[in-house]
């Protein structure tokens, strides 16, 4: 006779395949307000300058509008996978900036460096750019959760101290929207832990010494 099916494990396979649909649902959603932001991004860099956001988050509406910061002194540095003005790829060089006696401070993208290494003899003075926002290192599940700290504001430098070459002006390009992937891989978890269930069921139902 065949076993009946286990309620709570057929549950919780239930409750988990519905949790990953309703991810790829909202992957989907957020792919559709991405593609809108970046529609808005392209226009932005012809846009008149604004004042540079002390506090995170970046608008979306606001981001590569042109604008400008007075870094007072330069406290740390960090070091990004760039790519220059020219189209040549190298390391970019985030200064950590104080711009005033309290506050978030600053960050400012001011070049392209050949090596991880380099640092600029650069101490800080008034910037101008595009607003953009630090590299995010955030994981997902933390982001998916809406626990993830905002990310902060960042000053792409159209000049480069000596040095250094100029950074790329920013473009949608550079902005990943891969959101589709994402919901794809949802849907694809979800499938597959649908037909390693079933496969359980049957090996569980299957007569002793003859499994299917």
């Amino acid at each position: 006779m065949t076993r009946r099916i286990p309620v709570l494990p057929t549950v919780l396979v239930a409750i988990a395949v519905l949790a990953m649909i309703a991810l790829g649902l909202w992957q989907l959603q957020r792919r559709g307000e991405k593609e809108a932001m970046l529609a808005l991004a392209a226009a932005n860099p012809a846009k008149p300058a604004i004042a540079f956001p002390a506090l995170a988050p970046v608008d979306a509406t606001l981001l590569f509008r042109p604008s400008s910061v007075h870094c007072l002194r330069v406290v740390g540095w960090r070091t990004e996978a760039g790519r220059a003005a020219d189209g040549t790829t190298g390391y970019r060089l985030i200064a950590e900036c104080v711009t005033g006696a309290e506050g978030p401070g600053a960050l400012v993208a001011v070049g392209v460096a050949g090596k991880p290494d380099q640092k600029p003899q650069w101490t800080g003075g008034q910037v101008s750019g595009w607003l953009s926002e630090e590299p995010d290192h955030r994981a997902v599940l933390t982001r998916i959760a809406g626990k993830a700290m905002p990310l902060r504001p960042m000053l792409i430098a159209r000049a480069a101290p000596p040095g250094l070459k100029p950074l790329a002006p920013p473009s949608t390009a550079d902005v990943p929207n891969n959101h589709l992937a994402y919901a794809v891989q949802w849907f694809f978890f979800a499938a597959v832990a649908v037909v390693i269930y079933v496969l359980a069921l049957r090996r569980r139902a299957a007569p002793p010494g003859n499994p299917t």
